[in-house]
């Protein structure tokens, strides 16, 4: 008993830290909120002047002084409160019920706002559908605590109040032979709540991973096909569904409890009354009105004594849901932004690494590890084995992961002391993986810079040299690229990927290794491109092969998380076996990459 206590006193305080979240969202609909509980406030009470209502008609006919016209009066009187009921009743549905509709879209703005601005660390350690399930799932949850969870526990805590005091206008003792189950029902529920809340985190849980793999699933369905998976992975989603629904039946094993013994504690009260208040009745303590009034306030708190255990369900879900939806809000980049920024520099094209070392995970060894570094405005190639840390390189310059201080510099300041927004906006950068949105291709060309001209976007187009074959589709660039691009050609995304970037216009601008896949006669005429479009600008492009940066103004090759060599491809060709190597490989075996 003491663990199970214990387990509701850790999920209250779980509950408040997480309520903060909506407190913002509270105040801001609060005049909403308020009008909308007295309008609720209203519906009990004309609910509970009915029985009144009913007891002076039905005293009336005891006492011989009832007529038609005054049976007539208090029908009349009934249907004008039936009346005021169901406006007061649509007054408080729609300003309550929609105020949860507008927690949720408020909510869930809020997780795509922290989600943006969540960086790579993050979604490293958080599966795209989990991430999805919060604005699903749990959303929903959260939504129908505050909505009608909401409404029926204020509800209840009202109307029962206020029964329970007519009540005992009527006839103290009665009321509490009345109330003694209660006690009952407060132990059950306690038991039972926390025994939900368990399994209901288990369920969102296994919702998020059947959640992940069907968007996994899915994104790799060519794949699948292509290596005949399609039972396998059928299987594995089949087994993962039957452990959700195994774990969604034992949930409601303990919903199911809940509602039956709320029930049978409600129907025990009413027997207690029938017996001890009809014996009341003969014996002449109350009138045949007080007790038909009595029964109807008992029915009146009937309902929030079955409805404790919905109600209790309902904000266990959203206490869950919004504990999870709260782990992420709480989130905080790796990469932030300084208290107080420096300016940009005005040439701020030199960027400098000094002794940086970076590794993704704390206990694991550096990716990178001692890299000093000089980059000036102009072209700089990068190569080195696979794991070398190429793509660590790239990402750190593009500051998507966070660096230590005083180990990355533009010009002469720290960039840990400058904005990242500033930082980020000088920088263009093409990642290895090619991403296209699934619409044209004008769209994608136009995702870095909303609203260009469409001069700007055919000429950096023609910069990535997929302007002519862009025309020459039915639709040119309105032609639409599908899923990820999988109506293009790989080489055909890289380059529009690449045009993307070039009509940033940016001072610095980042590849890597974003001409994998294009032929070797398109790579000459894009770094004949370059050419021209570079002077005044800072271009790091990483590349398995040599052919792309073989007049870059230094190279650099990464080794072991380290700079093995550096300089010219002349230079590079007498001091550097291993690059020597794949030069001579290539040149030998033009068209590869190894």
């Amino acid at each position: 008993m003491a663990r199970k206590l214990l387990l509701n006193s850790a999920q209250i305080r779980k509950a408040r830290k997480a309520g903060r979240v909506l407190m913002p969202i509270f105040r801001k609909y609060r005049t909403r909120i308020l009008l909308g509980f007295l309008a609720l406030l209203g519906v009990d009470l004309l609910q509970l002047l009915i029985p009144r209502v009913i007891k002076s008609a039905i005293d009336s006919l005891q006492y011989a002084g009832a007529t038609g016209a005054s049976l007539l009066r208090h029908g009349a009187l009934i249907v004008a409160i039936a009346g005021a009921i169901a406006a007061c009743r649509f007054v408080w549905r729609y300003l309550i019920l929609g105020f949860s509709r507008m927690l949720e879209r408020d909510l869930r703005n809020r997780i795509l706002e922290k989600l943006v601005e969540l960086d790579r660390p993050f979604f490293n350690r958080r599966p795209a559908g989990e991430i999805m399930a919060l604005a699903g799932n749990d959303l929903t949850a959260v939504q129908m605590a505050c909505g009608i969870g909401l409404v029926s526990c204020v509800d209840a805590v009202m109307m029962t109040g206020a029964a329970i005091a007519f009540m005992a206008y009527i006839d103290p003792k009665l009321t509490l032979l009345a109330l003694a189950p209660m006690p009952i029902l407060a132990l059950l529920t306690g038991l039972l709540t926390a025994l939900l809340h368990k399994r209901f985190s288990r369920v969102q849980e296994q919702f998020s991973r059947l959640t992940e793999f069907s968007r996994s699933t899915l994104g790799a369905i060519r794949l699948i096909k292509a290596y005949n998976q399609e039972v396998a992975q059928t299987g594995y989603f089949d087994k993962m569904g039957r452990d959700y629904v195994k774990n969604n039946l034992r949930l409601a094993v303990v919903q199911g409890a809940l509602f039956p013994f709320s029930t049978m504690i409600a129907n025990f009260s009413l027997l207690l009354v029938v017996y001890f208040g009809g014996r009341l009745t003969i014996v002449g303590t109350i009138s045949i009105g007080d007790f038909v009034a009595f029964m109807s306030y008992l029915f009146l708190m009937t309902w929030p004594m079955m409805a404790i255990g919905w109600v209790t369900t309902l904000f266990q879900r959203g206490i869950t849901s919004l504990d999870r939806i709260n782990r992420v809000l709480v989130e905080e980049p790796a990469v932030r932004e300084p208290a107080v920024p420096l300016p940009m520099p005005q040439s701020n094209q030199l960027l400098v690494l000094r002794d940086l070392t970076f590794g993704h995970l704390p206990a694991a060894p550096p990716v990178l590890n001692g890299i000093s570094l000089e980059i000036k405005p102009g072209f700089t190639g990068v190569v080195g084995k696979t794991g070398a840390g190429k793509t660590t390189l790239c990402q750190l310059l593009a500051r998507i992961y966070p660096v230590a201080d005083r180990q990355y510099f533009w010009e002469d300041i720290d960039v840990n002391r400058l904005g990242l927004r500033e930082v980020r906006s000088r920088i263009a950068y093409v990642p290895q993986d090619t991403l296209l949105f699934s619409d044209t291709i004008e769209a994608n060309i136009a995702f870095s810079r909303p609203g260009a001209a469409q001069q700007e976007i055919e000429k950096a187009a023609r910069l990535a040299a997929i302007h002519d074959e862009i025309i020459s589709l039915d639709k040119g660039y309105q032609t639409r690229v599908g899923e990820r691009g999988v109506l293009l050609s790989g080489g055909q995304r890289q380059r529009i990927a690449l045009a993307r970037a070039l009509l940033t216009d940016r001072p610095v601008i980042i590849i890597d290794d974003g001409l994998s896949a294009v032929d070797t006669d398109t790579e000459h005429r894009i770094i004949a491109n370059f050419r021209e479009w570079l002077p005044g600008r800072t271009c790091v492009m990483v590349s398995h092969r040599v052919a792309p940066i073989l007049e870059a103004d230094q190279i650099v090759v990464l080794a072991d998380g380290g700079i093995a060599a550096r300089g010219t491809h002349r230079e590079l060709l007498v001091r550097n076996r291993f690059y020597r190597t794949i030069h001579d490989h290539q040149m030998s075996n033009p068209g590869t990459g190894d």
